[in-house]
């Protein structure tokens, strides 16, 4: 049985100095993989509300904007955004979804270290394109920039793990959680402040050579890592390794028929998995991508769909405000779920499924019916779904890396069922599009 750590020993180094630095190393990293997507969704309403503040076409009569609150007047009995939020969620989705559907299939051909750049680049692109962008169809593209990077990066990091102790899927976990607190946080507090959103997401630039420095310099890399060379040139080295030290008990042996079937288990064993074999791993996943697939789609379609038609006028906080700290709170509630592993552990992965699709239920009714008293309320339950969200990640992942022992299928089935949560998300942004059309009409 395969050992459950990985951890590189180098002798030059003390052990706990190497956990320490691999443990920070991982958490930096899911902040900087997240941060982007974290933003763009915080910024949807300041995107969608800027572009049309920047229109040169007429406001319709029904719809007169009042750029100083940031809200907008029109018949409906909601303030509402003529494009739902919604539609800069498909944009930061759905290019990770078609990512996460095709890439781990192919994945192994390149080395980790050139992934990291790629993301890099397109989290620095994406930060650039919406800052000066004056159109709609612009700030969508850089959104889909930062897509990209948050899409690759996860399913790469996430395979990562399976060379370190198993303690790092942990602060991976806790580190993307991060991200969504200081992401949201950060831009609600600097916009609050008086910057300007462009210069907010400037300010944010940093975040992309932050992962640089984590992966190239605070991570200490297991030799068996193949950092500049693919997956597949790696398993060849290894198993060409294994072939010499079996021809070697061959020589020595007198029955060579079994020493040479050694040698052929020692090839198969080595290799990088075939189309079969990964097929075969992502039909055992199912119980496991479905349910984490179910709590995404809840919560983002209460976050897009819902959040921004939850809206009170006699609150002290501009409606802007509010959809920021709605998404502010309900990061926090990521963030302490998925540093929990350390602390507890859910095994019934369906119980965390059916809360969020209550908590959508209640939502759908609170803003057709209006019955909440105050955001406060709002605040505790945006929060509470954090909390599930995170969990049901977190835990998803973990049980995933304690059920498979093989070291080429754990490391496949990490990226392949990072496609759960992706896929819940672009349902649910699908969905929340005539939703936010519907309640607007009312």
């Amino acid at each position: 049985m395969e050992r459950t750590t990985n951890v590189y020993e180098d002798p030059a180094n003390d052990g706990r100095c190497t956990r320490w630095r691999n443990w920070s190393g991982f958490w930096l990293l899911g902040l900087c993989n997240n941060f982007a997507y974290v933003v763009m969704l915080s910024a949807a309403h300041d995107i969608l509300q800027t572009q049309s503040e920047n229109s040169t076409a007429p406001i319709p009569p029904k719809l007169e904007i009042d750029y100083k609150n940031g809200s907008s007047s029109n018949n409906s009995r909601y303030d509402c955004n003529p494009v739902s939020t919604a539609a800069v969620l498909l944009a930061d989705i759905l290019p990770t979804l078609v990512i996460k559907l095709s890439a781990p299939f192919v994945i192994h051909k390149f080395p980790y270290g050139f992934r990291v750049l790629f993301c890099v680049a397109m989290a620095v692109a994406s930060f650039l394109l919406v800052s000066f962008s004056s159109m709609v169809w612009m700030s969508l593209l850089g959104v889909v920039f930062a897509s990209i990077s948050s899409g690759l990066g996860e399913l790469s990091f996430l395979s990562l793990t399976v060379y370190f102790d198993r303690v790092v899927l942990g602060a991976w976990s806790s580190g993307t959680g991060g991200a969504g607190v200081a992401g949201a946080l950060l831009y609600s507090v600097l916009t609050q402040a008086g910057l300007a959103p462009r210069t907010t997401l400037l300010i944010m630039l940093l975040i992309p050579f932050l992962m640089l420095i984590s992966y190239f310099l605070l991570l200490v890399t297991p030799p068996s890592l193949p950092q500049w060379r693919s997956m597949e040139t790696g398993y060849t080295a290894q198993s060409t390794r294994g072939s010499e030290e079996v021809q070697h008990l061959i020589d020595e042996s007198t029955d060579e028929d079994e020493e040479q079937e050694k040698s052929t288990q020692e090839n198969q064993t080595s290799g990088p998995l075939s189309y079969t074999e990964k097929l075969h791993v992502v039909k055992g996943l199912l119980k496991f991508v479905f349910p984490l697939g179910v709590v995404y789609f809840a919560e983002y379609f209460i976050n897009q769909g819902l959040m921004e038609l939850l809206y009170f006028p006699k609150f002290f906080l501009s409606h802007a405000a509010q959809y920021r700290w709605y998404q502010t709170l309900y990061q926090v509630g990521v963030l302490v779920s998925r540093s929990s592993l350390c602390c507890v552990k859910i095994r019934k992965l369906w119980a965390l499924s059916l809360l969020q699709v209550v908590n959508a239920v209640v939502l759908v009714f609170a803003v057709y019916y209006q019955f909440m008293p105050s955001a406060w309320l709002v605040f505790a339950i945006v929060l509470y779904e954090g909390l599930l969200g995170g969990a049901a990640y977190v835990n998803t992942f973990y049980s995933i890396s304690k059920e498979i022992e093989d070291r080429r299928q754990r490391e496949f089935a990490l990226a392949a069922a990072s496609v759960g949560d992706t896929l819940g998300i672009a349902l649910a942004a699908l969905t929340a599009l005539p939703v936010h059309k519907y309640f607007c009409s009312l």
